[in-house]
């Protein structure tokens, strides 16, 4: 395969990729058959994918269902803005001026974000904003973080997918992620890193209460 990866590597990565994109949801069922069907792979391919997947807490095995996406509760929340105030906050409040790439990369994420909600695609909406904090963490100039965080992006994105109301949950995030922005060129750390603060804490809180409703109902 190409870029030195073998063909389990490339399906593990595309079904990463659907989980982030939302196209892959809680509970959907994740069929040997139709992967190798879909993929041209062999059973032990696909079993070798899917056992990755499921390393890294997107997937697990459900007797008599086989393998399904996973569903997170909210011990897996908590855990998840644990390492996210860890690398996001230690990001911003160790991160040099800007440089216009990086800034580029930030308002290409933004302004996809912007797109999604003016056409009401929500899902979308989720998907791009978390890709903005994924450039935030890229400040850290580290390739494991940037792998490692890959994976934290996508358990987020089968969080999201817990909210009934999607355009509840993300309207207010857009104009919070442009502002960390702003203050990140302007070379505001403190102003950034505040701010970025209490966005976590914002997001953790009422993906918790999401989360405690639906385990409700």
């Amino acid at each position: 395969m190409d870029n030195g990866l073998s063909l389990a590597d490339h399906i593990t990565l595309e079904l990463r990729a659907d989980i982030i994109g939302g196209r892959l949801l809680p509970g959907m069922p994740l069929v040997e058959s139709a992967l190798v069907n879909a993929y041209n792979a062999s059973r032990n391919t696909i079993r070798e994918a899917l056992h990755r997947l499921g390393q890294e807490g997107l997937t697990l095995y459900v007797r008599n269902k086989g393998v399904v996406v996973r569903r997170l509760d909210c011990d897996d929340v908590r855990d998840l803005f644990r390492v996210r105030r860890t690398l996001e906050l230690q990001a911003i409040a160790s991160a040099r001026p800007l440089r216009e790439y990086q800034s580029d990369r930030m308002l290409d994420a933004i302004e996809a974000t912007e797109l999604a909600r003016s056409r009401e695609d929500w899902r979308a909406v989720g998907t791009h904003s978390l890709s903005f904090h994924q450039h935030v963490v890229g400040l850290l100039g580290s390739r494991l973080f940037d792998e490692f965080f890959t994976n934290i992006v996508a358990q987020l994105r089968l969080v999201f997918c817990a909210a009934v109301d999607e355009a509840a949950f993300q309207a207010p995030w857009l104009v919070r992620d442009r502002q960390i922005h702003e203050w990140l060129l302007e070379g505001d750390k403190e102003s950034a890193g505040a701010a970025m603060e209490l966005y976590l804490d914002d997001s953790e809180r009422l993906l918790l209460n999401i989360l405690s409703q639906s385990f409700r109902h």
